[in-house]
């Protein structure tokens, strides 16, 4: 299972190399006025449909079923459910693409009701959405196949795929010069990366000859179970997705780029959440499905635990960075070019906040794994909306006063509310057993995560002392930043284990 992981990590870790190379390109190009604004607006709603028919719902559904029909009845099955399961969500997709490049206007003036003001904002939102949108049809199916991928063992390409995202807007920025504005080029980047992302998982699940096929649907029982699962998760998925469309309209309401303060600290927030949280969660649904399906709950609960505390380990110290150093990791990043010592300080607001909630978001995968790979997607909805609820109406109360700060914050207290619901709730049910090597663990893990708490001021006023005649100063501040505080959590978490007498999860098997 460390394999796996390693595999998944390793890929999302370089998707997230090229997603910085990107950002960067992005931020020195666009920076933060009214044409990035209406960019980040264009990247996000074909994703939110996606995290909604695509990756969210649909995995917690599908893995599950599928993974439980391979064990049971064969991969010829396995794979009869996957064609019908395919067919259906393309024509709904089709659906979908088909209504939304139609009624674009009518979807940002829902979606983003501030850039009514500014028409040429608007405009250039509506352009911009009508060239990203085909992307949601594209990568939902990748979702699907990858999916496949994932039951049979093979996460390498499925986790590589969005790889290609990145390198195609970075292959489309120097090519800005034969589009209106780079913004455009970079919306086509988008789009044609979906053509290669279902090129590449395509070819893989052919070559492992599990690729799924169109064809006439075929109802059976694990239809049934997939579609009883998907009814409820859509919904849960729905619900997460109403907080970050939330996010968007009420940026809009903000002066312009609130929007791009938002996007750029989330791509830095979202390296621990996709490099861990969601490599975690990848990984561990299917194998809690598996043991689960042989009615090994201890293998299932040591699979957890073990999951849970490698996920730990490695997001606390950004968990720190994004508490203690906030704008210097966004002036290290991002302040090139366009974007100004003034987008930064609004960037590392945001940063910080958001900061607030990473351990609870990483963990929320491995948490919904305890109900997911029962099949039980209500009592996660239910979780989920509650959280949101909460969420929403902080984001309400907050916005007007702190800013775009202020809908990170609330982003953050409904993490919190979210995963601590699914972690009682699970351990209620005896689905979640922390066992005493896992909470020695994360006595260790919180020693030295306070050790470098404490240490990080100091760290950095020195980087930045040493780096102080560097060209790039604030890049070479970052960087050493980050290597002096990585070698001393590195030491502290070993001491810390020695100390109370446990071993690092990264001896899991």
């Amino acid at each position: 299972m460390i394999r796996s992981f390693a595999s998944v990590s390793g890929f999302t870790l370089l998707s997230r190399i090229t997603g910085f190379v990107r950002d960067v390109f992005l931020a020195s190009i666009l920076g933060s006025d009214l044409i990035a604004d209406a960019y980040f607006i264009a990247q996000r709603l074909p994703n939110h449909f996606r995290a909604i028919f695509g990756e969210g719902a649909f995995n917690s559904a599908f893995v599950p079923s599928y993974t439980r029909e391979l064990e049971t009845h064969g991969e010829a099955a396995a794979r009869a459910l996957a064609s019908t399961i395919l067919t259906g969500l393309t024509v709904i997709l089709l659906a979908v693409t088909a209504f939304a490049m139609w009624q674009m206007n009518l979807i940002i003036d829902v979606l983003a009701p501030g850039f009514a003001d500014e028409p040429e904002k608007y405009a250039l939102a509506v352009t911009l959405t009508r060239i990203t949108f085909p992307y949601l049809l594209f990568v939902s199916l990748v979702t699907l196949i990858s999916g496949v991928l994932n039951a049979h063992q093979r996460f390498a390409s499925a986790a590589a795929a969005p790889v290609l995202l990145n390198l195609a807007i970075i292959a489309a920025l120097p090519c800005a010069f034969l589009f209106p504005t780079a913004a455009h080029a970079a919306a086509w980047g988008i789009a044609i990366s979906g053509v290669m992302q279902i090129a590449l998982v395509t070819l893989n699940a052919k070559r492992a000859k599990c690729l799924p096929h169109f064809g006439l649907p075929h109802s059976s029982l694990a239809l049934k179970k997939f579609l009883n699962a998907l009814a409820p998760a859509v919904i849960g998925s729905a619900g997460v997705q109403i907080a970050i469309f939330a996010d968007t309209i009420i940026a809009s309401l903000l002066p312009t780029g609130a929007v791009s303060a938002i996007s750029y600290a989330d791509r830095l927030y979202q390296l621990p959440v996709g490099l861990i949280g969601v490599a975690a969660g990848t990984v561990l649904l299917p194998e809690m499905s598996r043991h689960l399906g042989r009615d090994d709950q201890k293998k299932a609960h040591d699979a957890q635990n073990h999951t849970m505390a490698l996920t730990l380990l490695l997001t606390t110290p950004f968990f720190v960075a994004f508490l203690m150093i906030p704008e210097e990791i966004i002036r290290g990043v991002f302040m090139h070019g366009r974007f100004t010592a003034t987008d930064a300080t609004a960037s590392a607001l945001v940063l910080a906040a958001y900061g607030i909630g990473i351990l609870p978001v990483v963990l929320i995968r491995s948490l919904v794994a305890s109900f997911h790979a029962r099949q039980d997607t209500m009592t996660p909805l239910i979780a989920a909306f509650i959280g949101i609820g909460v969420n929403v109406v902080l984001k309400i109360a907050l916005y007007q006063s702190w800013g775009a700060s202020g809908l990170a914050f609330a982003t953050a207290i409904g993490a919190w509310m979210n995963a601590g619901l699914l972690a009682s709730l699970a351990y209620r049910k005896s689905w979640f057993a922390p066992d005493q090597n896992f909470l020695r663990l994360i006595a260790a893990i919180g020693l030295a995560g306070l050790v470098l708490a404490l240490a990080t001021p100091q760290l950095t006023a020195t980087a930045d002392w040493v780096s102080s005649s560097f060209p790039m100063h604030a890049v070479f501040t970052l960087v050493l930043s980050a290597l002096a505080g990585g070698a001393l959590y590195a030491l502290c978490v070993v001491i810390a284990t020695r100390l109370f007498s446990v071993q690092l999860p990264l001896q899991l098997r």
